[in-house]
């Protein structure tokens, strides 16, 4: 019933659609998860343990209003934000477009959200009764500011405590700038100030999947010498395949969707092929289903996160890629999760 209420929200605005299914989830009509997972399954990723492998990707609950709901779905981890250190309205409207035909997503919110100290009350409130699973938080850099590493550290230092794991957003394409944070002395003088910030939690660094690849080498040697706990690969991308049908495809802003999955998995499997299999990776981009899913796995990834994809299928897409994962784990000759990753490489 939750899955055919979210396809039934596509016929109203994208944003507006999207603000109700959130309020539909605080108010309890979310999906709730089926029970426990296939053993099969379990996972970890940056030291974080999880159930299973299916996150949410930040970008659902920029303000951590449903963390909880969304995990009672069936997530096993959930990331909220992107938050940035004050409140900001994001970019002009419209910002987000559907590409029904293309089983796609463009948009370019700008980090809208309602800033640090509104998600910090949030997220103390839910310390007296959290749902099972991990929620982390994507911190980004204000539109204005002056010091965009300083906003890092303003937002690591603040929410230390108040979440499982933090992620470092520098590939958001609408933000002007922030993706030149991604290489040369910038990443390095970034993750220098991420470093002396953070506390125990673990940190990812979040990559675009319209990264060069001989930025990989670079990346991952910032990435090991400033203790970073893994990388998420990738966010939204500026290309625009020559596939795209809709009448939307020529929109500014990310894409996200169907169309991301083949450069997101491309430059998943370059990344995993030149850490090495230890490095922990989040892999996104596409992820439709529990075969996608797999993919990403096979592809290097230790955990997946999905969102765009929701959109067309509604919240219970969770709970069933969850299920087809381990059932095709089993039909490999995989005993654990783990004994999966990369092998495609």
């Amino acid at each position: 019933m939750s899955d055919l209420l979210a396809r039934a929200l596509t016929l109203l605005p994208a944003e507006l659609a999207h603000r109700t299914a959130l309020l539909g989830l605080k108010a309890g009509f979310g999906p709730r998860d089926a029970g426990a997972s296939d053993p099969v399954l379990r996972t970890a990723v940056g030291g974080i343990e999880l159930d299973h492998p299916v996150g949410l990707a930040a970008g659902f609950d920029k303000n951590a209003e449903a963390p909880d709901a969304l995990l009672r779905a069936g997530f096993s981890f959930v990331e909220v934000g992107a938050v940035t250190p004050r409140p900001q309205a994001g970019n002009p409207k419209p910002r987000l477009f559907r590409l029904r035909e293309d089983r796609a997503v463009i948009n370019r919110m700008g980090f809208n959200n309602e800033g640090l100290d509104a998600v910090k009350a949030r997220l103390e409130a839910r310390q007296a009764d959290p749902a099972p699973g991990v929620v982390g938080v994507n911190l980004g850099a204000n539109k204005d500011s002056e010091d965009r590493a300083e906003d890092y550290a303003i937002l690591l230092k603040a929410l230390s405590g108040l979440a499982d794991f933090f992620t470092v957003n520098i590939s958001s394409p609408n933000t002007a700038g922030l993706r030149d944070l991604q290489t040369g002395q910038a990443l390095d003088d970034l993750l220098k100030r991420v470093n002396d910030a953070r506390w125990a939690e673990p940190v990812f660094l979040k990559l675009a999947p319209d990264l060069e690849l001989e930025a990989i080498e670079p990346i991952l040697e910032a990435v090991e010498a400033h203790r970073l706990s893994g990388l998420i690969v990738s966010n939204t991308t500026l290309a625009r395949p020559g596939s795209l049908t809709s009448r939307h495809k020529d929109q500014q802003g990310g894409l996200s969707g169907a169309p991301l999955f083949e450069r997101s998995t491309e430059i998943l499997k370059a990344f995993r092929r030149a850490a090495g299999p230890d490095l922990p990776i989040i892999g996104v981009g596409g992820i439709d289903g529990p075969q996608a899913a797999y993919a990403k796995i096979r592809a290097g990834a230790n955990a997946v996160q999905l969102y765009t994809a929701l959109v067309y299928q509604g919240p219970g897409l969770a709970l069933k890629i969850r299920e087809g994962v381990a059932d095709l784990l089993k039909a490999d000759g995989f005993e654990r999760l783990a004994d999966a990753v990369g092998v495609d490489i």
